[in-house]
């Protein structure tokens, strides 16, 4: 142990007469590591904007084969159905539930100033109530049977024109934007909420709806709902909890992820290229110090323990350095991608300490297996030949 610490020692002070190259192979780590962790960042953080939203108090309802509530269609009579049947909460209004419709109407995004869509959701005070996170932080709520709207704090931060007091234009319906709402940072932060009868009639929906929403008398137990859709062949509805809905929703963006593994891996390949040819460098100048260590009777495994360690704590530090780097500029980076309905979700990439470890682990690879080679040489180099290359 006392040969490795001193072999190790040596290598490390001697890192400054090699700096350039030594450098490069932190950079070469860093840059891996950042772009590892930023995919990931951006992954975890909209499964937290959709998991966030879910909860199994709430079922979901929607037309039978619908991907997404923007395909779904639901009659009134339906509705009427479902709120006649076990398994709901009622209380002295009736059954809780809400149906609610979903459109997709235009925004002007502020980073690029291009049009996206967002969803503009039908829904009344049954439906506001469902969502127990849901905040009025600014302005007022809309009043029933006119043009007015409330916009989610993400619409407000990601999209221009939905200011309190602005009259916006869709189509031919013009609505003014009466209050800023908040749900804790969820998907529903990026909708727009209006009266649901209004937009019937401004989209000509009639008397249907896309979704239903039901507070369950028990959390998760669908079985008494089911068996009425069973039962009752003019409800060709699908049924799911609120948090199993906004589960199968989330997985559109687990290729996220991979993808940032993929390229990551791509990238790592390229840096251990470079960190290999650095160690091998590093093992090449320092063969006279090697060999005067083995004349001295320092062993082999000294030798490569060095070389290893070497190698991690450049690893280590391009690790460390990638990972402040993404922390310092991609943690809480509000953005909005294309969700399921084909609108867009605002969401924040989220940094937490295990995309750190999955860093630190990918950096210590690099370093491990850049060093492994190098280390075997110079454990295996001849005392004689690493003198006669000397002089």
């Amino acid at each position: 142990m006392s040969q490795i610490a001193t072999v190790t020692v040596m290598n490390i002070r001697s890192l400054p007469q090699r700096l350039w190259m030594s450098l490069a192979m932190v950079l070469a780590s860093a840059v891996v590591v950042a772009i590892l962790l930023a995919f990931l960042a951006m992954a975890k953080g909209f499964e937290a904007t959709l998991s966030g939203a879910g909860s199994d108090t709430i079922a979901v309802l929607t037309r039978e084969g619908a991907a997404a509530e923007i395909n779904s269609v639901v009659t009134r009579e339906q509705v009427n159905l479902v709120a006649d049947s076990p398994g709901i909460v009622q209380d002295a209004q009736g059954a809780d539930i809400s149906a609610e419709l979903y459109v997709i109407v235009d925004g002007t995004k502020k980073s690029s100033g291009t049009d996206a869509n967002i969803p503009l959701r039908g829904l009344d005070a049954r439906g506001m109530a469902m969502r127990s996170n849901m905040e009025l932080v600014e302005g007022r709520m809309f009043t029933p049977g006119t043009n007015e709207m409330i916009v989610g704090a993400g619409v407000l931060r990601e999209f221009d024109g939905f200011a309190i007091g602005q009259e916006v234009r869709f189509g031919k319906n013009v609505w003014t934007v009466v209050g800023v709402f908040s749900t804790g940072g969820d998907i529903f932060e990026s909708e727009l909420w209006a009266d649901a009868r209004m937009i019937q009639s401004h989209y000509n929906r009639g008397s249907s709806y896309q979704v239903i929403r039901a507070r369950l008398e028990q959390p998760g137990d669908l079985a008494p709902l089911q068996e009425t859709i069973d039962q009752e062949p003019r409800l060709n509805l699908e049924l799911k909890t609120e948090a199993e809905y906004f589960s199968e929703q989330g997985k559109q963006l687990q290729y996220m992820a991979i993808f940032g593994r993929v390229i990551s891996s791509i990238m790592a390949l390229g840096a251990l290229a470079g960190a290999l040819n650095t160690m091998y460098t590093s093992v090449a100048s320092r063969a006279k110090e090697i060999a005067t260590l083995r004349a001295l009777g320092f062993g082999n495994f000294s030798a490569f323990c060095g070389t290893i360690a070497e190698a991690l704590v450049l690893a280590a530090a391009g690790g460390l350095l990638g990972s402040l780097a993404a922390f310092a500029f991609f943690d809480g980076l509000n953005t909005s991608t294309l969700g399921g309905s084909f609108t867009q979700v605002v969401f924040s990439f989220e940094m937490s300490p295990d995309l750190f470890v999955q860093g630190a682990v990918l950096a210590l690879l690099i370093g491990f297996v850049s060093g492994f080679f190098p280390a075997w040489r110079a454990a295996r180099m001849p005392v004689i030949v690493a003198f006669r290359n000397e002089a």
